[in-house]
């Protein structure tokens, strides 16, 4: 698969890359952002996937978080996809909504026209960007995690349950949970997946938690007590309740005055980075 560099920079003794390439998945060009810390010129090293939020792209969580010193310091690749597909015929929302379509392809497979020939963000992320990255870089495969914000916490926690053999830890920022009882998500489904909530259910996390006879990788979820959300579209409290009554490996942490964004973010990335570090089997350097 042709890759092309699209930028690079030197950033806390690693590199900060920048990538184009076809994605047979989603028929459309993508982009995704990279970085390789110091220790990947020596070994190939465990690597964190990122899953952004509603309207962001490849390039948000590079710039805002502040993560690449904790990926040098912990020697871990990132990798940051972007949210959806892009580009000329890719269908948007019919109003130009900020929550669906475009930046918003909500980790699924889309199942409903106009949206199934491009809106294969689940392929994407767990087969084809999966074995993009192993089969390029200085990484092992057998030693990632995932992690992701919001749309991306959704995204990084049901991809995460349903591939435990590809991923060994998850974490999430304030992550839709519960994505078929909150606005964002019935839009999100009815309009991929169409009426049938037994598909919705295979991309719910609530769901699949509920539903899951398997061992669920160890989970740590930060949310902000002052988030705009969090009331209408987030409901952490239905993930506590079955957390306790299924006693699970999941941590869920109450942040008390943060909000939404990435100063949330940047002001916790570093624990998450520790515990993606710790179930991986890797120290800080």
């Amino acid at each position: 698969m042709a890759l092309e560099l699209i930028s690079s920079a030197k950033c806390f003794e690693g590199t900060q890359l920048r990538y184009s390439h076809y994605s047979q998945a989603l028929n459309c060009d993508m982009n995704f952002s990279l970085f390789l810390p110091p220790q990947a010129a020596q070994e190939k090293v465990p690597v964190l996937y990122w899953l952004s939020g509603l309207t962001c792209t490849d390039e948000n969580f590079v710039t805002k978080a502040g993560a690449q010193q904790y990926a040098s310091k912990y020697g871990l690749a990132l990798v940051a996809p972007d949210t959806s597909p892009r580009g000329e015929g890719v269908a948007d929302d019919a109003e130009g909504a900020w929550d669906f379509g475009l930046g918003a392809g909500f980790y699924l497979n889309a199942t409903q026209e106009p949206y199934k020939k491009h809106y294969q963000m689940y392929d994407y992320i767990v087969h084809e960007l999966y074995a993009l990255i192993g089969d390029n870089f200085s990484v092992n495969p057998q030693l990632s995690s995932i992690f992701g914000h919001s749309m991306g916490g959704h995204g990084a926690i049901t991809i995460g349950i349903k591939n435990p053999n590809k991923f060994q830890s998850i974490s999430a920022f304030a992550p839709i949970v519960a994505p078929m009882q909150v606005p964002w998500g019935q839009k999100a489904f009815s309009n991929y997946l169409g009426d049938d909530k037994d598909a919705w259910e295979a991309y719910d996390s609530l769901e699949l938690i509920k539903q899951s006879q398997a061992k669920i990788p160890p989970i740590l979820i930060d949310q902000g007590s002052e988030d705009a959300f969090l009331t209408e579209q987030l409901k952490p409290e239905l993930l506590q309740a079955e957390i306790k009554q299924k006693n699970l490996d999941i941590q869920l942490n109450l942040r008390l005055g943060y909000d939404h964004s990435y100063f949330f973010i940047s002001s916790f990335i570093e624990s998450h980075f520790a515990f993606h570090a710790d179930k991986l089997g890797v120290r800080s350097v």
